[in-house]
């Protein structure tokens, strides 16, 4: 299939000395981020600024989604030094809104459950007034481990949606549609700020995007990104169209009328983006 020609408004720049010391704080510490190992195209912007969105539970992922860049593998055992490190390099970053992901460790027992609640609990040890936002994976639809991260109460629990329902099987590798609808519902049950986001761009239909949409707010979910999915390598999933930006802005209207709360659209827009705008 030919690739699309990526047009200009997704030309991106990185570089700065915020930059360079976000990323000396990020390596010295032994971190992984999303921003580097998914290609985030607001890298730039982010850790020009001094955020970055941390992942935990290592950079090795046991699912293949064909979307994502993360390596995908046999993880390495966890870091028990790891909710440390995070903790601490929020505190050198001085960040007010801290966001951590995570890959999917449906290797443990637990499927990292624990990790997630010992990683929240000594970020707020370390920087009580650090607001903190998580971007879970779905643990297989068992909802005692997603109660079990909710009763850390993060400020912002956020699970993707990723596409339509249609296109889920494709896009990814063992997550469900009904699945994460049921890990969001459960989160907003919880009485938390329950957060989703979706990629466009490939092959869905708007028809296709509102229909998320009224699936997410029937589980009360309030907070939405959407943004254009970006191919990482010849390996991933291609590119089937690039939205415009005026596009972006209606699907924003159009979900702002739906009743969520806060939404971010547009094309460089991804889980963690302006991500303290949604408190």
């Amino acid at each position: 299939m030919e690739r699309i020609k990526k047009p200009d408004w997704l030309k991106i720049k990185i570089g700065g000395e915020r930059y360079s010391d976000t990323q000396g704080i990020v390596d010295s510490h032994g971190l992984h981020t999303i921003c580097s190992s998914g290609k985030c195209p607001n890298i730039g912007e982010c850790w020009g600024r001094g955020t970055a969105t941390f992942m935990i539970g290592g950079d090795i992922c046991t699912r293949s989604c064909k979307f994502c860049n993360t390596k995908t593998g046999r993880p390495l055992p966890l870091n028990s030094n790891e909710p440390a490190n995070i903790a601490n390099s929020i505190q050198l970053m001085g960040l007010k809104h801290a966001v951590i992901t995570s890959v999917d460790r449906d290797d443990l027992p637990d499927l990292g459950a624990q990790h997630w609640v010992d990683t929240i609990n000594k970020i707020r040890e370390v920087n009580p007034s650090t607001t903190i936002e998580v971007l879970v994976p779905d643990f297989q639809g068992k909802l005692d481990l997603v109660d079990l991260v909710c009763n850390a109460q993060p400020d912002v629990i956020s699970h993707n949606i990723e596409t339509v329902r249609r296109l889920t099987p494709e896009v990814r590798s063992a997550a469900k549609y009904d699945v994460s609808l049921t890990v969001l519902k459960r989160i907003a049950e919880n009485g938390l700020k329950a957060k989703s986001g979706l990629m466009v761009g490939l092959g869905e239909t708007v028809d296709e995007i509102i229909q998320v949409m009224d699936d997410l707010r029937a589980v009360n979910c309030s907070v939405l990104t959407i943004g254009q999915y970006l191919q990482p390598t010849r390996k991933h999933l291609p590119v089937k169209s690039y939205m415009h930006p005026d596009e972006f802005k209606r699907l924003k209207d159009i979900a702002i009328e739906k009743g969520f709360n806060h939404v971010e659209s547009g094309p460089l827009v991804r889980s963690s983006y302006h991500a303290e705008n949604c408190l």
